[in-house]
């Protein structure tokens, strides 16, 4: 620990935003970046704790004390070493992760003030690929094949475990190119594209064999005989592996079934996203087919993530105004006594794109779409309050205010995803990332890649 006083003396400095007159004009990343003498004093904010918290909180167990030391010692290539021991892509979850280990670090804990674990973790990265430490290695081959279904976080976790325990591995995926939600959910603006492009050329160096535009049907994998004919023709893609991952995610999104969803101008967030993500790539798209929140009034049904992805989005598509409701209620700011340490401290959260502009609104019940001449024009909303339910669980919904309108030109759907439901498969089937575990963050996606990485190779090699 180079300097055991620091945090004492040093405080928390981010790399923030562009400014907002400059960032809504492009897709380009809005976050910025310290220069280097400022990013090793930040890291040597970090105590070493006694029981380092953060170790805990991240789910891939990062060592979080040990690279900021090296961090700050100016070692940049052992503090990638030391990274990459735990995180495959330290590149994505520096730009993307919630920081689990910040809301868990002692500072945080006592002052409010984390160590800046994510920006530590994503200059570490960016470092590593700029000065060269990013190698490419060539495993000795073990004879052994494995599929991997689903070139989200988790699948590519696995591959390239899998691929470096000398696997000779191939991921298939219905897109046209690799990354998940991380190329087609996730808004350039937080995740530029070049990053995992960059990414995937290392693995594909490394001997990981991409296929693409193969839309597969896992039930078919099935342990029962009831999907034969699907059998043969997935057998016909995959070849004869010695173990298959399923990776594929939670593709069904959760929608809103009430009258007048049949209008146009209703749309799921993921169509939006995914559409916009490919229109920056070079895809075009007819000018029926296209979903643009250009000179309309924009409405996001959701409060979460995705729902400020769709706000971010629609700003640089050039709405012209953009209301977002939640039918949740408005969380405290700054601490929430009912969420102590060590759960998740449900605060509010006020994102990038909140910044940028947008009407904010909690307790809101959605009753009814409204339109005319089968287009989309508002929607029918009404104010409500959660009283506890006597007989426990789920709090009990009542009216508080009359309906109303929102005016709407253009509706995003951005409230979750459903949890997948898989037939038995086979024991040499493995489900991985939110396919097994349902819609969650990246880094639990990837750390589920690596384990299940880890019960391949228990059951190939026992």
């Amino acid at each position: 620990m180079g300097n055991p006083k620091a945090f004492l003396t040093v405080p928390r400095k981010e790399a923030g935003y562009r400014p907002v007159h400059d960032r809504i004009h492009d897709f380009g990343e809005v976050e910025q970046t310290l220069n280097t003498r400022d990013r090793q004093e930040q890291a040597s904010r970090c105590m070493d704790c006694g029981v380092p918290f953060c170790h805990w909180a991240c789910p891939l167990g990062n060592k979080d004390p040990e690279w900021n030391d090296a961090l700050y010692r100016g070692e940049w290539e052992t503090a990638y070493k030391i990274l990459k021991k735990t995180n495959d892509f330290p590149e994505f979850t520096g730009r993307i992760c919630p920081a689990l280990c910040e809301k868990s670090c002692v500072l945080y804990l006592t002052t409010g003030e984390a160590v800046t674990n994510r920006e530590n973790e994503c200059a570490i990265a960016e470092r590593a690929f700029l000065e060269g430490y990013v190698t490419i290695e060539h495993p000795v081959r073990n004879g052994k094949k494995v599929a991997i279904i689903g070139a989200g976080p988790a699948g590519l976790a696995a591959a390239n475990q899998l691929n470096h325990k000398g696997y000779e591995v191939t991921v298939f995926d219905r897109n046209e190119a690799a990354g998940g939600l991380l190329r087609y959910g996730i808004p350039n603006f937080k995740l530029n594209k070049p990053i995992i492009d960059r990414r995937i050329s290392v693995m594909e160096q490394e001997g990981v064999t991409f296929v693409y535009g193969k839309h597969l049907h896992v039930e078919a994998l099935a342990a029962d005989t009831t999907h034969a004919a699907e059998a043969e023709q997935m057998k016909a893609a995959l070849g004869t592996p010695d173990a298959i991952v399923i990776a594929t995610g939670t593709p069904t999104a959760r929608d809103l079934n009430i009258p007048g969803r049949e209008l146009k101008g209703i749309h799921l967030a993921l169509e939006l996203l995914s559409q916009q993500n490919r229109v920056l790539a070079g895809a075009e798209y007819s000018k029926e087919e296209r979903i643009t929140a250009k000179g309309k009034k924009v409405l996001v049904i959701g409060g979460g993530d995705t729902g400020s992805d769709c706000i971010g989005t629609a700003h640089r598509q050039g709405a012209t105004s953009v209301t977002q409701i939640e039918i949740m209620p408005q969380p405290p700011v700054g601490h929430n006594p009912a969420t102590p340490w060590p759960h998740w401290p449900a605060i509010l959260k006020t994102t990038s794109s909140h910044q940028e502009g947008c009407e904010r609104r909690w307790n809101i019940n959605t009753l009814e779409f409204l339109g005319k001449e089968g287009q989309v024009t508002g929607v029918r909303v009404q104010p409500i309050d959660w009283k506890p339910n006597p007989a426990g669980g789920r709090p009990i919904m009542v009216e508080a205010g009359e309906p109303e309108t929102v005016e709407a030109d253009l509706v995003l759907l951005a409230m979750g995803f459903l949890h997948p439901q898989h037939p038995p498969f086979p024991c040499n089937v493995f489900v991985a990332g939110d396919a097994a575990n349902g819609a969650s963050l990246v880094v639990r996606a990837i750390a589920s890649g690596r384990s299940v990485a880890e019960a391949v190779d228990a059951f190939l090699h026992p």
